[in-house]
Parts: structure tokens; C-alpha cells; sequence
């Protein structure tokens, strides 16, 4: 009975403090992005303080989602700090609990957390993503304040009607809605046929429907259309291994765009990386959590805790370049998807756990 209410408390005094950071960070992070999504606008009329507000609350989520292993590290090394300095763990050890029972509430509810985050928070933080990119078009529409800070993206298509090199400042639907559009367009014999920019355009089974098109034709005037078809061979999941990213893809629907790009011929080395990735996420919580406790148990009186902090902190932000590593290794083609994304989490959690055993076993 002990046990089970120490585990309790444990579990909610280490919930409690991932959370506060968590939600602190978000905090902040969404008050940056107003401030510069709010100077970015300053020249656009249209654009209200609120719907500048709702579009940086929409943006934010997906990035406090790879943030999500730190604020599991800093919560819990919080959490077990506050423990020591309040002599809770000496009381505990006293009574004979050892630092796998203390570290064991802390796993379980970050095991928890990994697994909310794949399955619930990962699908809403696509979707929020996906309606900021939507909102984001709607600030700069008039191209008064483009976003120069977007990423391009590029595409090219050959059809019976020639080449064309198709440019777009942002994607939206996974590639199927563009916005910012500039084509490029060549004949069968490879010569310069004309340059359409357009407002945004939209996939329709073979050929894109153009809005607020406007052609430019050497030696003559430009010709202004509100609706304009080019001709495409290209298929959903062609366009979408061109404009998509892994990261926008919610964890339900990798599985259809691994299995859609390989009946392609496409890449979809980035889908599985994702895929390998959401599921090692839960595991990779548990390993920041004991990499937390290798340094975070350490009695106050012994001193040298600051040292320790800085190590775990450290230590972190190693695990954190490794993950890089590896995933642009896998990008490249050079590692195994299920390597890249699962290395990190043994790397981090063996380090913790010999760490840990070290302290407490000698």
C-alpha cells in the first residue's frame, strides 16, 4: 500500500512538471510567433490582431511536438529535484525505496504521454499545421507581405504538351492546393513557350485548375484569366512525395502514404523514417526520463548537483544531435529508417540506465 501511494504521488509531482513546461514553453513560443507574424502583417490592412493570434496558435503545436522529448527531460529532472531538496527522497530511501521505484512512476507516466502524443496529438498537430499554412495564405494573399522566410517548392512535368517547371510559395492539402504559383512552360522541342503566375492552383485528375492566372508571352501583352487548365501527368502521390512533408502527415495516414509512394516507384524512405520515428516516440520519453534521474537523484548535501544538471542537460542535447544524425543519414539513403529512428532511444535509455545503475548498485 506503500508503494502504490509513493508511485501515485511520484506520478502526479512528475506529470505536474512536464506539463508546466510544456505548457510555459508553448506560452512562449506562441507570443514570439505573434510578434513576428504580427510585424509581418503590419502592412496589411486586412489582417486583424485576432486572426494573427488563431494563426500562430495553429502553427506553434507541431514544433512543440519535437520539443516534446526536452520538456519530458527538464520536467523530470524538476520534478526529482524538488524531491531531494525537500528531503522526500531521503524519507523514502529511509523507508526503503529504491531508485528504480522512484523512477518507475516517472517511465510509466512518460510511456503514457508518448503514446497520447503519437496517436492523438501527432493527427491534431498535422491538421493545425495544415490550417495554419491555410490561414497563412489568407495574411499574405495580396502579396503585400509575403513571407520570404517560406521555403519554395519545386516541381517538374513533361506532358504531350511539352515540359513545364511548376514554382509555389507554399503547399497546402499535402501538395494538392498551391499557392504563389509561377510555371514555366516549354514546347515538345524544349523551346520557351510562356510564364504563368497565378494565385494558387488545385490537383484535378489529370491537369491543374488555375486561379487569378495571368500569362506572359514574349512579344505579346499579358493575358489576365480567372480560371486557367494546364494539362499534368502526375498522380496524388507523386505530387505529394514533391511538396509533402513527413511531418505534416498525421500517424494514421503513413501507412497509405508508404503504401501509395512504393506502388509509385517513389521514395518513401521520409514516410517510414516518420512512421518508425512516432513509434519509437513513447520509448524515446522513457529514455530522457532516465537520463534524468542519472543525474537528478544525487541528495542535495552531497553537493555537486549543479554539475550534474549540466551533464544531464548536456546529455540531452547529444541525444538530441544523434537523432539529427541519423535521420539525415536516412534521408540520404545511407541508414535503415527502423536504425535511424530507434538508435537514438537505445543510445539514450542505455546510457540512463547504466548511469542509474551505477549510482544506486555501485
Amino acid at each position: 500500500m506503500l508503494i502504490g501511494t509513493l508511485s501515485r504521488y511520484f506520478a502526479i509531482r512528475f506529470i505536474a512538471a512536464a506539463a508546466a513546461v510544456f505548457i510555459g514553453i508553448f506560452v512562449l513560443v506562441v507570443l514570439v510567433d505573434y510578434i513576428e507574424l504580427m510585424r509581418r502583417t503590419a502592412n496589411n490592412a486586412s489582417a486583424s490582431a485576432l486572426f494573427v493570434a488563431q494563426t500562430s496558435l495553429f502553427r506553434v503545436p507541431q514544433l512543440l511536438e519535437k520539443l516534446m522529448p526536452f520538456c519530458i527531460l527538464i520536467g523530470a529532472m524538476t520534478s526529482f529535484l524538488a524531491l531531494s531538496r525537500s528531503l522526500e527522497l531521503v524519507i523514502a530511501r529511509a523507508a526503503g525505496v529504491s531508485a528504480w521505484q522512484f523512477t518507475r512512476p516517472a517511465l510509466v507516466s512518460a510511456l503514457a504521454i508518448g503514446a497520447l502524443a503519437t496517436l492523438i496529438y501527432n493527427p491534431m498537430s498535422a491538421f493545425m499545421q495544415e490550417r495554419a499554412k491555410e490561414m497563412e495564405a489568407q495574411l499574405f494573399s495580396d502579396g503585400a507581405a509575403t513571407p520570404q522566410e517560406n521555403a519554395r517548392f519545386w516541381v517538374n512535368q513533361v506532358t504531350s504538351e511539352g515540359q513545364a517547371i511548376i514554382n509555389a510559395t507554399t503547399s497546402r492539402a499535402q501538395g494538392e492546393r498551391l499557392t504563389g504559383l509561377t510555371v514555366f512552360r516549354f514546347d515538345t522541342d524544349g523551346g520557351f513557350k510562356n510564364r504563368i503566375e497565378a494565385r494558387e492552383a488545385t490537383l484535378e485528375p489529370g491537369r491543374w485548375h488555375l486561379r487569378g492566372a495571368r500569362i506572359f508571352t514574349m512579344g505579346e501583352p499579358p493575358q489576365d484569366h480567372d480560371s486557367l487548365f494546364i494539362a499534368t501527368s502526375l498522380t496524388r502521390a507523386q505530387v505529394r512525395n514533391s511538396f509533402a512533408t513527413p511531418e505534416t502527415v498525421s500517424f494514421w495516414q503513413l501507412p497509405d502514404y508508404i503504401k501509395s509512394a512504393e506502388n509509385s516507384g517513389l521514395a518513401a524512405s521520409g514516410y517510414r523514417l516518420q512512421y518508425q520515428k512516432l513509434l519509437a516516440q513513447p520509448f524515446l520519453l522513457c529514455a530522457m526520463v532516465m537520463l534524468a534521474a542519472a543525474v537528478s537523484l544525487r541528495f542535495f548535501r552531497f553537493g555537486g548537483v549543479q554539475k550534474m544538471v549540466l551533464s544531464g542537460v548536456a546529455a540531452g542535447f547529444l541525444l538530441y544531435v544523434l537523432s539529427k544524425v541519423t535521420e539525415d543519414l536516412s534521408r540520404a539513403g545511407l541508414m535503415h529508417p527502423l536504425a535511424a529512428a530507434w538508435l537514438p532511444v537505445f543510445v539514450g535509455g542505455l546510457t540512463g540506465f547504466m548511469a542509474l545503475l551505477y549510482q544506486e548498485d555501485g
